[in-house]
């Protein structure tokens, strides 16, 4: 290593270099001070973490973070504070405007490639998420109205969702997403519907086999959206149509209007983002959900158009927080039980991951929507339950 090259490091950590004057700047616009004693501040701990997040955005930061470069006590207050005062709204780095071109060209949401998000994120082990989730294992947000744990928000959730659908015994209800089958088997038991989930993740499916070995009337189907066929008396979709892509949007309404008989209803539960002029976030879309893309709320209206009655938007975003907070508790509880699995960089990019979404969504930089459709519009109208 050569002389300038020590210069070049050393100056990183130089109040005087140029970089680091202007994000210490910048970061106090959100309370935020470099070394600073207060749980959100952001420590540094090597050199190159403030060039690398002015190049690459959070696709440095996130990096550099997994590599112990730098940290913070309270990293979900340090997301907070960022994303309030939205400070990453203000950098433009360089360096990803190749994905952003690639993100809005190509379709990296096909049939070919979905599978792909399944393999890396949702096949990592049944054990490692039932660990984390509650104990239906429901990967999506929670409601917290009225409740004070993750268990009771998740069951909360799934019971509103089968409210809002009027379901009734006998019914026959599609799951386009199902996970491990939460909501399925809630809905069995609870309100004597049958129902059939579409899932990409080989680990989900072979979890569904034990709940169809159980005796509930729940069949999982190792397959991809647009190859379902079948008609269904009520649908449903719960934090799956994060992983369409903007180019599949209206594919998407068509098969569900295609599967839902004519006076059925479509709940679909989504993260949603607030700008349409943003490309998915580059540190997510490479270490965590592959080729995500977050809709909003005007694409997914405008994909249902001539499809669908919008009959009901309720947003609970705020919620998400508490819910990745939850998650992240059980996560590091555990921990212990998965470190001979997985390595330091795993945790941290997972503690990462579920700390700054908790920021984001506590800042409202992203939403949760869950949307009521008919095909034809409800006669009398819709009537909302909470």
């Amino acid at each position: 290593m050569n002389l300038s090259t020590l210069d070049r490091q050393r100056a990183v950590f130089d109040e005087r270099s140029s970089s680091h004057r202007f994000v210490a700047d910048l970061l106090k616009q959100a309370d935020i001070v470099i070394n600073g004693h207060r749980p959100w501040d952001i420590q540094l701990k090597a050199p190159g973490v403030i060039d690398s997040a002015l190049s690459r955005g959070n696709l440095g930061l996130g990096e550099s973070y997994m590599n112990g470069d730098w940290d913070a006590k309270s990293l979900d207050q340090f997301f907070y504070r960022l994303m309030r005062a939205q400070l990453h709204q203000r950098i433009r780095p360089t360096q990803l405007v190749y994905h952003s071109l690639r993100a809005r060209l190509l379709n990296r949401q096909s049939a070919k490639r979905a599978w792909e998000v399944g393999e890396k994120h949702y096949d990592l082990g049944n054990e490692f998420y039932a660990a984390m989730l509650d104990k239906r294992m429901t990967y999506t947000c929670g409601y917290w109205k009225d409740v004070d744990s993750l268990d009771d928000a998740q069951e909360a959730k799934l019971d509103l969702i089968c409210r809002k659908l009027g379901l009734q015994p006998g019914m026959r209800v599609l799951d386009i997403g199902c996970g491990w089958g939460s909501f399925m088997a809630y809905a069995a038991e609870h309100y004597g519907v049958e129902c059939v989930g579409l899932t990409i993740s080989r680990e989900q499916a072979e979890f569904g086999q034990r709940l169809m070995r159980s005796g509930l009337p729940v069949e999982f189907r190792l397959r991809d959206y647009r190859d379902e066929t079948e008609q269904f008396d009520r649908i449903v979709s719960i934090g799956m149509f994060e992983h369409v892509g903007h180019k599949n949007y209206r594919q998407y309404m068509e098969v569900a209007s295609r599967c839902l008989k004519d006076d059925g209803l479509f709940l679909l539960h989504t993260i949603g983002k607030n700008l349409s002029a943003t490309a998915s976030d580059p540190w997510i879309d490479k270490y965590i959900f592959p080729n995500g893309e977050l809709p909003t709320l005007g694409q997914v209206i405008e994909a249902s158009e001539s499809l669908f009655v919008v009959e009901d938007v309720h947003n609970f975003g705020a919620d998400y927080d508490k819910t990745l907070m939850a998650w992240h508790a059980n996560f590091d509880a555990n921990w212990p039980n998965f470190r001979d699995r997985f390595d330091d960089t795993f945790y941290r990019m997972w503690r990462y991951y579920l700390l700054s979404c908790a920021g984001a969504f506590r800042a409202r930089e992203i939403q949760l929507w869950q949307f009521v459709l008919s095909k034809k519009g409800v006669v009398d109208g819709y009537e909302r339950v909470s």
